[in-house]
């Protein structure tokens, strides 16, 4: 299906037979895209898992060499995209170019890996025992085992990689390589980049020969529930938040047939600050410590949410040097306007928190997310304080000064 058919450009909100339309945003700006994209009916997610369903025989009796070269496809089709599709990644989702086109190298690269690994075929697990007719007190008969693809498989879209962890990212190859069709769940803030993907995605299809409901995409809010509980999924992939990702693997949980939920989920990835590494390198450590927690406006899972240190005046002075250095960040857009939403209600759970001290930061206004730098009392990790345990997505982390090693 070329990209033409995948993007429909007609305005508004609603057509005349009251089908809703999702336009996409501009990051930036916060303004509606010229594309729209239907919200998914019960009835089409019904027919995208039954198209799954149905090529699912025929796809995982393809041989290594076909599955390989359609994995290889689909990465050929993905670095031949052009300018128009930079241009549109950059504006749903405020990315820099580089960062862009080294993501779509990532992805393309990660379909090449896959397809590398169908080619050896030892991820099958072959294993043949043959029969023992004479053996005492009881002959054995022939076993053989090899593994294969379970089935159709759901995958989500993530909003911070929206090439890697999307559309044609990691878990949708690694689907794909073992012979699972999927179903893929476009992210809301970055639509029109997942269809540049799928159409690319479609023209690997036809060019390959692999079965045509080998790979189908759904718009939409409210899809997901629908997507998890059907019979014919039998596997999710998942990254994004704890809260979406314990949601799906509690529906998957409660299935008659219960399913597998592979899921990548948020952290707050907690920093040790030794007395040892301030000693040697305690003002190199805040200045990298301040450009990892504002890098990609903080909007990476490995950004540090809490840094914890042993009270000294040697951890005071870190301190003061990693507050002057969050001081001078400017703001930065995020990946969309749910994303910026989130993180300004982090970070006025923080503010209004009594335990919890603003060290550095500007006030939230506009489109823009503003890096802030707190500090909260000991008292709050040791008490379990929810606040600590919950991730704030986006340029932030907060500071916990502990009074020797045995509290730490």
């Amino acid at each position: 299906m070329s990209i033409e058919h995948r993007l429909n450009h007609i305005a508004g909100q609603l057509r005349g037979n009251g089908e809703v339309l999702l336009n996409s945003v501009d990051a930036h700006t916060g303004a509606p895209l010229p594309f729209a994209f239907h919200q998914a009916t019960g009835d089409e997610v019904e027919a995208a898992v039954l198209a799954a369903e149905a090529a699912y025989p025929a796809y995982r009796a393809t041989g290594p060499a076909q599955r390989a070269a359609f994995l290889e496809a689909i990465a050929n089709e993905l670095d031949a995209l052009g300018d128009d599709f930079i241009q549109h990644v950059m504006q749903e989702t405020a990315l820099p170019q580089a960062r862009i086109r080294g993501e779509r190298a990532r992805t393309s690269n990660q379909l090449r890996l896959f397809a590398e690994v169908v080619r050896r075929g030892d991820f099958y697990a072959a294993r043949i025992d043959r029969a023992l007719p004479q053996r005492a007190p009881l002959p054995r008969p022939d076993l053989r085992q090899y593994r294969i693809g379970v089935g159709p498989v759901a995958v989500f879209g993530a909003s911070n990689f929206p090439l890697a962890f999307s559309t044609a990212g990691g878990d949708t190859a690694s689907a794909l390589a073992a012979g699972c069709p999927v179903v893929f769940k476009a992210h809301s803030g970055h639509m029109l980049t997942a269809a540049h993907v799928a159409a690319a995605i479609d023209r690997a299809v036809a060019s390959s020969g692999v079965p045509a409901g080998v790979f189908n995409m759904i718009y939409g809010a409210g899809v997901g529930e629908a997507l998890v509980k059907h019979p014919a999924i039998q596997a999710v992939g998942f990254t994004g938040s704890l809260r979406g990702g314990r949601a799906l693997c509690d529906m998957a949980a409660a299935r008659p047939q219960p399913i597998p939920v592979f899921a990548e989920m948020s952290s707050i990835n907690p920093v040790i600050v030794l007395p040892q590494a301030l000693q040697v390198r305690g003002e190199q450590v805040a200045s990298e410590l301040a450009a990892s927690v504002v890098l990609g406006c903080g909007q990476f899972c490995t950004n540090p949410g809490l840094v914890v240190g042993i009270k000294s005046p040697q951890f005071e002075h870190f301190v003061q040097t990693l507050t002057a250095h969050m001081a001078d960040q400017g703001p930065q857009t995020m990946l969309n306007a749910g994303t910026l939403r989130s993180y300004q209600t982090g970070v006025q759970h923080l503010l209004a928190h009594p335990g919890v001290q603003h060290l550095a930061g500007q006030p939230q206004t506009g489109q823009q997310a503003q890096p802030q730098l707190f500090k909260a009392d000991v008292s709050l990790l040791l008490n379990g304080d929810p606040l600590l345990q919950e991730e704030v997505f986006g340029p932030t982390t907060v500071v916990v000064e502990v009074a020797d090693a045995r509290a730490l």
